[in-house]
């Protein structure tokens, strides 16, 4: 998985019920893009994320 700051990343629920999350990308700590990144949760929230399965990164447009 590759991001850059500012792309979107969603976390989908992986339980029946739970809800998905989305955030914004505040700092990208690996290489080339790689995992870990800062994110910003819509209820203003950060954590540092390692996605897994459950996560796409959608390009922030320009």
């Amino acid at each position: 998985m590759h991001a850059g700051v500012g792309d979107e990343i969603q976390v989908h629920g992986r339980t029946v019920g739970s809800a998905e999350q989305r955030g914004e990308i505040l700092e990208v700590r690996g290489p080339d893009g790689a995992p870990p990144y800062l994110v910003r949760f819509a209820d203003g929230h950060e954590a540092l994320v390692y996605p897994g399965p459950d996560c796409e990164v959608q390009a922030h447009a320009d």
